[in-house]
């Protein structure tokens, strides 16, 4: 018996190949979820839902009545929904003054108003069903710092004060709503920047545990807090090798390592 068996769990994010949402989804399915993936493309949906025996729904967590469509497929599928799991997330890099609106409203959409529609969904529902557990991802950047990433780090922020009040709430519903915040963490959406030379070399110092963070790291996390072992809701899990106890890096120590790690290629 898989630590999740017969649960029922909607992932959304999962378009992307192999990214943090997908892992996720494999890791659920392998522990006996019945897995509902979702994300804004049909076609890597419905593939990898053949792959893992569960169900796809296409959503844009910006349009409420598309959440709203993404459970009411689970429920039509198998009457419950037991875990839902928001992985999406947009990573703009971009000097403060000179964010435009447009960057703000989408980030404002897709982190802010995206996240508030996802708990209004699912903590109502669990609540009716005798609970459940909503997770979101946020970032280790909320507490430590990245330069050139406040519209980022306001609306993730944004996400962890909601994921709070929503816990609250529904604590005594028997829903638990909690996040999860990574640092730097090897995805499909970092790997051109990790694979610059240098670049990790800037990092690693300021994690306590030595590397930096994997999909699986995250998925081993978001799978405790979807079973009953975890005692746990309203909290922000810094799953992120301890990088919250240091720093990230000043952009002038990133560019130095990059140009350092140049030096030697060039040699």
């Amino acid at each position: 018996m898989g630590r999740l068996q017969d649960r029922v769990a909607v992932i959304l994010g999962a378009a992307g190949k192999d990214n943090m949402a997908q892992i996720m989804a494999r890791r659920f399915a392998a522990e006996g979820a019945k897995v509902l993936v979702a994300g804004r493309h049909e076609g890597p949906l419905k593939a990898l839902a053949e792959d893992i025996g569960g169900h796809w729904s296409v959503c844009d967590i910006t349009r409420k009545d598309q959440v709203e469509a993404m459970a009411q497929a689970a429920l039509d599928r198998w009457g419950q929904v037991d875990v839902a799991v928001n992985c999406t997330g947009w990573g703009l890099m971009e000097k403060l003054v000179d964010t435009t609106e447009e960057q703000i409203d989408r980030l404002m959409d897709l982190q802010f108003k995206g996240t508030y529609f996802f708990l209004q969904v699912f903590c109502p529902l669990m609540g009716k069903h005798g609970g459940g557990s909503v997770i979101i991802t946020t970032s280790a950047s909320v507490e430590c710092l990245l330069f050139n990433h406040a519209a980022y780090i306001g609306t993730k922020a944004g996400g962890d004060a909601l994921m709070r009040c929503f816990a609250n709430e529904f604590g005594a519903q028997g829903v638990k709503v909690n996040s999860l915040a990574p640092g730097l963490t090897a995805t499909p959406m970092t790997e051109q920047a990790i694979s610059l030379p240098g670049l990790e070399d800037a990092f690693l110092p300021e994690y306590p545990l030595g590397r930096i963070g994997t999909s699986e790291d995250i998925s081993n996390a978001a799978l405790w807090l979807a079973t009953d072992e975890s005692f746990v809701t309203g909290q922000v899990l810094q799953i992120n090798g301890g990088l919250t106890l240091r720093r990230n890096p000043f952009p002038w120590e990133i560019n130095r390592s990059i140009a350092a790690a140049a030096g030697k290629t060039e040699r």
